[in-house]
């Protein structure tokens, strides 16, 4: 079996999931060039509380964690099966400091993505919730022991954004500021480095409060990066910046 990819992508607004774009068309095609999943392990920036915790339901509710967008979005369905053997592999892989909850679902920071990646909806999904109460650099190590589940058919897929500052948006523009661009550019150097560590200590970048506000949308890349071999190579994707302060750039790490 191939080693599975390990990915992280940036999903912006929900509306990404009934838009048709440069952005929504990588994501298709990464979906078609990655050997098919067993099942997918989705960290997403909407699941967050102050443990570890993950999903065993058998059918995971889809869950529309957005207001005050158009009808058409909240009529997307996307509704895939979970994977119980899944989830206790990450049990087992993390053995005592996990815990069951299916309290939540597959929120937007995942269908929106998925709705594009894998349209059919036809791969078990299970999701991690994101540990806020962990040091940054236990978050690589939580991504370190769930790595062998890409031997094991399993995608890992984060998705947040690594600048991310709603309160900083500027509607109208269609790039990004001096104080993104810098940070964006910084990530890519240091993972292209391989300086994971010091992508866990953001906040010593000069622009890392202006970047990374709240640290919802940050953490899920430090669970990839906790999974990243020697041997991947890495691939920038949709390098792009929004609104003044929002990054959608991605990464994936495959063989």
């Amino acid at each position: 079996m191939s080693v599975m990819p390990v990915i992280f992508l940036g999903h912006g607004s929900p509306m990404v999931a009934i838009e048709q774009n440069d952005i929504t068309k990588t994501w298709e095609r990464i979906g078609r060039n990655i050997p098919k999943p067993k099942a997918i392990l989705a960290i997403s920036a909407h699941w967050f509380g102050n443990s570890n915790r993950v999903q065993s339901a058998e059918k995971p509710n889809q869950i529309f964690d957005m207001y005050g967008f158009p009808q058409a979005l909240y009529e997307v369905r996307y509704e895939p099966k979970g994977d119980k053997t899944l989830s206790e592999r990450v049990q087992t892989l993390l053995k005592d400091d996990i815990q069951i909850d299916d309290s939540w679902g597959i929120d937007h920071g995942t269908w929106s993505v998925l709705v594009h990646m894998f349209p059919n909806a036809d791969i078990p999904v299970v999701q991690l919730a994101i540990n806020m109460g962990a040091p940054r650099t236990t978050l690589l190590d939580i991504g370190r022991k769930l790595k062998p589940l890409r031997d094991e058919g399993c995608l890992v897929l984060g998705s947040g954004n690594i600048v991310h500052n709603l309160r900083r948006v500027e509607w109208n523009r269609t790039d990004g500021t001096e104080a993104a661009n810098r940070f964006d550019d910084w990530v890519e150097e240091r993972i292209r480095a391989r300086d994971f560590t010091a992508l866990a200590d953001y906040q010593s970048h000069p622009d890392g409060s202006y970047a990374v506000p709240t640290t919802d949308h940050y953490i899920p890349l430090l669970y990839v990066l906790g999974m990243v071999d020697s041997e991947d190579r890495i691939d920038v994707v949709n390098r792009v910046r929004q609104m003044g302060s929002l990054s959608m750039t991605g990464y994936v790490f495959s063989r």
